[in-house]
Formats: C-alpha cells, structure tokens, sequence
C-alpha cells in the first residue's frame, strides 16, 4: 500500500510540476510581449477557439497531423477528467486554457495562417490575439 501512495504522489507531483512550468512559459511569454493577449482576454475567446478548432478538425485541406491533435483537443476539453478539476476556482480552467494554448500554437503553426483567417468565426481583434498566441505576426 506504502508504494502504491508513493507512486501516485510521485504522479500528481510531477503533473503539477509539469503545469507550473507551462504557467511560467506563458507568463514570461506574456512579459516579453506586453501587447499580446492576457489570460483573461484569451478565456473570453474561447466560444469562438472552440468554433476555429471545430472548423479546422473538419477541414480536409489542413494536414491529418493537425486534425488528429485538435480532435484530441476537442476530447480532452469535453472529457470531465482534467489535470486540475474544473470547480478549483482559477486554477481549474486555467489548465484548460494552457492546453488550449500548446495545441492551437501546433495547429496554427502547421495549418498556417491562411487557414486559421479563412475559419475564424470571430472579431479581427480576437483573431489578432489567437495568432500573436501562436506566435505570428497578426497582419
């Protein structure tokens, strides 16, 4: 029993180790670039991600790579099972939005941003945040 305690102390230690260090990323991301989107601004995209990762995961055009990742996406983000539960206040969508972030980085960088402009159902400004979050230059 004692190492069975042990081994899933060793797991949850070493899942939350892994979400600090993605918490750290983005914020020093965030510090770097001061005009890019905040936390706050990106969770209030999240209707319109939600409908660009649809889009983009039904698009045949976008690489099966791709599509298998924001189908992945889609899953995880429906499934009741989260690294940190929903009902912690913060913390618990905080790591949805860090994965949300990692995989829409990968598929705007795979798919390109012709394809992300041509299924973004949202306002220039809301798309100008999701490419700055991958990476790219809004433009």
């Amino acid at each position: 029993m004692t190492q069975w305690w042990q081994l899933a102390l060793g797991v949850v230690g070493g899942l939350v180790m892994l979400w600090l260090l993605l918490v750290l990323f983005l914020w020093t991301e965030q510090r770097r670039h001061p005009e890019a989107a905040s936390l706050r601004d990106l969770l209030r995209l999240a209707p319109d991600v939600a409908r660009l990762l649809t889009r983009l995961a039904g698009d045949r055009t976008v690489s099966i790579g791709v599509r298998i990742c924001l189908g992945a996406l889609l899953v995880y983000l429906l499934s009741p099972i989260d690294l940190i539960p929903d009902f912690i206040p913060v913390l618990g969508y905080a790591d949805d939005a860090i994965v949300v972030a990692i995989a829409l980085r990968f598929a705007v960088r795979r798919a390109g941003p012709e394809a992300i402009r041509r299924h973004w159902p949202g306002t220039p400004e809301g798309l100008a945040a999701v490419l700055r979050l991958a990476g790219l230059r809004p433009g």
